[in-house]
């Protein structure tokens, strides 16, 4: 007990060692970790667009707007849901298929957990960690989308403290 006790380092307020080695730091803004440059979709597009937004990008969850305001969240993972039968079709097939058959307001989710703009990194991953989703949309106080947070950014916000 006395050789842990000589060996154990005072942490800062700040949340950092005194040798400067840096740990978690709970009370970061969610802004420093957030991808604030956000690709969305109004609700009058073609889902063909979110298709092809997710399709050619690394880009999982796409915001749904009215306006500037979020209304829904449509994921690679609610297109793989839908039921299409497509056997060897080109692209523009595809997407007719897709259009005449779906709407965004068909696929998108609009029961939506969101996060303020001024919360923590730490609220985030409280949220992520007990819900049945992967992201997060970040929004200001009239409910405009400023940003989006995925498990993936937290896993190299944790993996930079370390």
């Amino acid at each position: 007990m006395i050789y842990i006790k000589k060996h154990i380092r005072h942490i800062c307020k700040d949340g950092e060692f005194f040798n400067g080695v840096s740990i978690m730091k709970k009370n970061d803004p969610i802004t420093k970790i957030m991808s604030a440059k956000v690709v969305s979709v109004h609700q009058g597009q073609k889902l063909s667009d979110v298709r092809h937004i997710i399709c050619e990008s690394s880009i999982q969850h796409v915001p749904v707007v009215d306006g500037n305001k979020l209304i829904g969240l449509i994921s690679f993972t609610d297109l793989m849901k839908l039921n299409i039968v497509i056997s060897g079709a080109d692209e523009r097939t595809v997407d007719a298929i897709v259009d005449q058959q779906f709407t965004i307001q068909d696929v998108m989710v609009t029961n939506l957990t969101t996060l303020s703009n001024t919360a923590t990194v730490r609220e985030a991953s409280k949220i992520l960690a007990e819900g049945n989703f992967h992201s997060l949309p970040v929004v200001d106080q009239q409910q405009q989308i400023v940003g989006m947070v995925t498990m993936t950014d937290l896993i190299q916000y944790l993996n930079e403290q370390y």
